[in-house]
């Protein structure tokens, strides 16, 4: 495959590359793609992954393209919080002067860029917003531009080409089968994760449930997964599904360990979610997704393909409570007060139908 955007050339003598890439389990995976064409561009370089516990957590033995991690400090733009996170006196005197080559991942760089600066890499890459210190090569942020493209246009910058378009995350099949022999399952297994971490992108547990019964009547299994955030919408998922299926219904949320998510993901036949971490990770470790989108979040975040992954669009482009316009994202639009679902115009009977064709098709 050939360069995104200008491009540019690979650096010479490059053996130790850093990546900054936090945030949540969606941000991760978009700049899985990007890893692994800085991995092949650079055979011979160690790439460490700066980022939270969620990275070693989903990708620590399950991907060949980082083979170090550094949890990433409490600073301002770059992670909000981290209870036992490094001091960033630590944090920099640690690797200040150790890489090559240092790419940023994170946003549009008005926080990143100097926070990657300060570690004196020999050559950086990154994004920049026009108020933003701009690196050695850089490429303009724009909001509206799909996440992996965008990390990809970025490693381009550093002469990397991509193998990839969707992230990877190994899981064996001997995982998988273990998965289903703990949870029982000798048919079809529908994951379903009822969450988001903007609650304007979650769809509503009633439509979940709508759902998970229709699979349940068919004679399948049903996992929910989530963090303890998505306690409460499985909970109403769960009574609301008849008490004869209780022995096919596995409620994971709040419960399974983020490490243990890509096997329960990858033993499934089909995954249903809104956007969001668990839903792009499924994408990541081969399981076709029905996922049910804004019709913003889809330029930045929708699945490539759709012989695997099915996605359905709400088309709200005001707020249901006081009507400001939601199509200005981003940092520098205005956020109105109110957390109404943008997505629950999509119909369960929709969504059933894809999960249908999927088990048909794939």
């Amino acid at each position: 495959m050939q360069l995104i955007g200008n491009g540019g050339e690979r650096f010479d003598d490059v053996r130790e590359i850093a990546v900054l890439r936090g945030g949540g389990l969606g941000d991760l995976l978009f700049a899985v793609p990007a890893l692994e064409a800085l991995a092949v561009a650079y055979p011979e370089a160690r790439i460490t992954l700066l980022g939270t516990p969620t990275a070693p957590a989903v990708l620590a033995g399950r991907s060949d393209a980082v083979h170090a991690f550094e949890e990433l400090p409490v600073a301002p733009g770059v992670r909000d919080s981290g209870p036992d996170a490094p001091s960033r006196e630590d944090f920099e005197a640690r690797l200040a002067g150790r890489f090559d080559l240092a790419v940023q991942l994170h946003g549009g760089g008005r926080n990143s860029n100097p926070f990657l600066l300060r570690l004196g890499a020999r050559h950086t890459v990154g994004t920049a917003t026009e108020d933003a210190e701009v690196l050695e090569r850089w490429v303009r942020y724009v909001y509206y531009q799909h996440e992996v493209v965008r990390a990809l246009e970025v490693v381009s910058l550093a002469g990397a080409t991509p193998v990839t378009l969707d992230p990877r995350v190994h899981v064996t099949e001997d995982e998988r089968a273990a998965v289903r022999e703990r949870l029982g399952v000798r048919g079809r297994l529908v994951v379903i994760h009822p969450g988001a971490t903007d609650p304007r992108r979650r769809w509503s547990p009633e439509r979940f449930a709508a759902v998970a019964r229709a699979r349940l009547d068919a004679g399948d299994h049903v996992v929910l997964v989530g963090d303890a955030t998505d306690v409460p919408a499985a909970s109403a998922i769960r009574g609301a599904l008849p008490a004869d299926t209780a022995d096919r219904v596995h409620d994971l949320s709040g419960s399974l360990p983020l490490a243990d998510l890509p096997a329960v993901l990858a033993a499934a036949d089909v995954m249903v979610g809104d956007d969001s971490g668990p839903r792009h990770l499924a994408v990541a470790v081969g399981t076709p997704t029905v996922g049910v989108f804004w019709f913003g979040n889809v330029v930045n975040a929708g699945p490539f393909d759709r012989g695997r992954h099915r996605v359905h669009l709400s088309f709200v482009t005001r707020c249901p409570v006081c009507g400001v316009d939601v199509t200005q994202v981003g940092w520098t639009a205005e956020r109105c007060a109110h957390d109404p679902s943008y997505v629950d115009e999509v119909r369960p009977e929709a969504v059933l139908a894809d999960v249908a064709d999927l088990f048909a098709t794939t």
